[in-house]
């Protein structure tokens, strides 16, 4: 499933080249809507569900949608990515909250990379 795009956050990165959704999701299928200014996905059932796209977002506007399998419809998984952690936030479908925090391997302080500029 595709992750779920929030409309009233998303602002398709404009001070970035390409947003950071775009750039990261491994499939190729995360893109910027130009009039819209919105990212999505171009192939909703291409979609694997690697979360990449959602843990890259830095606005937070992006969602996964749990299968139905997992969970009902209102069921929500959301990460909040911080320097060298990742907050998942679990809403069940009665609106339950958990929340798991795991470290990550980034070492670098948050908004610095060792990438070279894309050109």
């Amino acid at each position: 499933m595709p992750p779920l795009v929030d409309p009233t956050r998303c602002d398709g990165c404009p001070q970035e080249a390409e947003p950071p959704c775009v750039l990261v999701c491994p499939g190729d299928l995360m893109v910027l809507d130009a009039e819209r200014k919105q990212a999505y996905c171009r192939e909703e059932a291409d979609c694997w569900d690697c979360m990449t796209c959602v843990k890259a977002c830095p606005r937070q506007a992006l969602r996964t949608r749990l299968s139905y399998q997992l969970a009902d419809v209102s069921a929500d998984l959301m990460p909040e990515v911080t320097g060298d952690h990742i907050t998942w936030t679990l809403v069940d479908c009665r609106g339950r909250v958990e929340r798991f925090t795991v470290r990550t391997l980034n070492t670098e302080p948050e908004g610095h990379s060792n990438s070279p500029p894309r050109e």
